[in-house]
């Protein structure tokens, strides 16, 4: 059993007799009440989303869920496509498992696949990618590594917010969990 309270995104579970896994999720604890969790869950049987709130504390049957390694190929616009390390045999996977993921994914790059009885229900990614800034305002003399943000469009399409100091054609470090700058990582050569 699994605690509400540990839910985290790619944690799946079963509940009212269906596999679930988790999208997003939010820990509330209101002034006045007991405190619960707000999460956004995928079925991964129909692939529908929906959002759902559990009491703190309440408990959800855990569901196995096997890791594969995969290397991202490719995709061409309703399908991602991914080759086993191990075996070579390529997968695809529809848009709607791929979800915001999609916009970390960059070609060649090693991620996990999730299956649950033997068949392939969502993608895990690392923790952080290195990916470059194609667009950005550029920045003003005395712009300090303290002094705020603005936003940047990279390679992938993801839009996230950088200090000032970062200029198109660097490479930056995100966090895939959060979605959040890191560090400057180079220039683009």
């Amino acid at each position: 059993m699994i605690d509400v309270n540990d839910l985290r995104p790619g944690v799946t579970f079963e509940f009212d007799g269906e596999v679930w896994i988790v999208i997003s999720f939010l820990h509330v604890k209101p002034g006045k009440g007991s405190a619960f969790v707000r999460t956004k869950i995928r079925n991964i049987e129909t692939g529908n989303v929906v959002e759902r709130t559990f009491r703190a504390g309440e408990k959800v049957k855990d569901a196995f869920v096997e890791r594969k390694e995969f290397q991202y190929m490719y995709n061409d616009g309703e399908n991602y496509y991914f080759m086993d390390n191990n075996t070579y045999e390529q997968i695809e996977l529809p848009e709607n498992f791929i979800e915001d993921e999609k916009y970390y994914l960059k070609e060649n790059m090693n991620i996990q696949v999730l299956y649950f009885k033997d068949r392939p229900i969502g993608i895990e990614l690392p923790n952080y990618v290195e990916l470059e800034v194609v667009e950005t305002d550029p920045g003003f003399k005395g712009d300090t590594a303290q002094g705020g943000s603005k936003p940047a469009v990279l390679e992938t399409g993801l839009k996230i917010q950088v200090p000032f100091f970062i200029e198109k054609g660097e490479i930056i470090k995100i966090d895939t969990r959060t979605g959040e700058y890191l560090e400057r990582v180079g220039k683009k050569e």
